[in-house]
């Protein structure tokens, strides 16, 4: 009797491990009503009860304008490296790790940042519109899809060590809309078919990651404020760049994401893996923008100038 009641008590405690620190999306609660969502990942990570988090929602009527945001310096984003990709569904998204070569600067940044993975977050694939799934948003509208270029400091070897430092990491992120076809996706997009699962992963030929991008020339306005990792462990030293120009996707090329599974075979549809908007308390969201905007305001001088010069003249 001893011997089976330890034999239980065995089994508890292994049940009851496997369940503690695993986190998870609201969308996979019907399936795994033990893990935590994103109101409970605090119990597994404190650091996401912090006053730092992210997403949030950025209200344009209260950034500020910051003269010091000039457009990034992009290196090696043009470049197609010779490594093929590993695509990967990982059971929270999809992800692509880099070989760490492009890398960011300027743009306000202190340091420079190498890249060393993308993913995405969305809402429900074949209802884009409906039922969006940016984790950012903007006066409360959120896009389809949300893109992020993880970068770390350029002096880090990984991850582990940038997170030792309280400004290791720099995301970029990119809403996606509905909208024309993007031939640069299909690449990646005719994949996820091959990684519906948890734990599946195909090699892909490299592209730049320009490519995925809006132009260049297009990148001039962002937001910039200081905020965490969108998942846990929430680490709370990353330096956001949100660009205000999004990425397009058509309506069927989103879809394509309805292949994909949060496990195995019969598991949830991966959708909904976005973590709702956390409080600003009290930080502040700067904005590039307004420099681009400056050119209209000068041509007005210009013309009341000119205004002046000719009243004159006809005097």
């Amino acid at each position: 009797m001893e011997l089976l009641f330890l034999a239980l008590l065995c089994l508890h405690i292994l049940k009851t491990e496997a369940v503690v620190g695993h986190w998870c999306y609201r969308s996979q609660k019907c399936e795994q009503p033990q893990c935590e969502d994103p109101t409970q990942w605090h119990k597994i990570n404190a650091m996401c009860k912090g006053d730092r988090q992210s997403p949030v929602n950025i209200v344009t009527q209260n950034v500020v304008y910051d003269k010091s945001l000039k457009p990034l310096t992009f290196e090696g984003y043009d470049v197609k490296g010779s490594a093929k990709w590993d695509l990967e569904n990982n059971g929270h998204t999809v992800k692509v790790a880099l070989d760490t070569s492009p890398k960011v600067g300027g743009g306000g940044l202190r340091r420079k940042y190498k890249a060393v993975e993308f993913h995405l977050h969305w809402g429900v694939p074949g209802e884009p519109q409906n039922i969006p799934g940016s984790e950012h948003s903007i006066d409360g509208e959120k896009y389809p899809m949300e893109l992020h270029v993880v970068h770390i400091r350029e002096d880090a070897s990984d991850v582990t060590e940038a997170k030792k430092t309280p400004d290791g990491l720099a995301v970029l992120a990119f809403f996606v809309k509905a909208d024309e076809e993007n031939k640069n996706y299909e690449t990646l997009l005719s994949e996820l078919k091959n990684i519906k699962y948890k734990g599946q992963s195909v090699k892909v030929d490299p592209l730049p990651l320009s490519s995925l991008l809006p132009p260049e020339e297009d990148l001039g306005r962002y937001y910039r404020y200081q905020g965490s990792l969108t998942t846990p462990d929430c680490y709370q030293g990353v330096i956001w760049t949100v660009f205000e120009k999004p990425v397009t996707l058509s309506l069927f090329q989103l879809s394509q994401f309805e292949e994909l599974h949060f496990d195995g075979k019969n598991s949830t549809p991966m959708m909904e893996n976005f973590r709702p908007v956390q409080p600003l308390n009290g930080r502040e969201v700067l904005w590039s923008g307004a420099s681009v905007t400056l050119p209209t305001a000068q041509l007005l001088l210009l013309a009341l100038a000119l205004t002046c010069t000719l009243s004159s003249l006809a005097h």
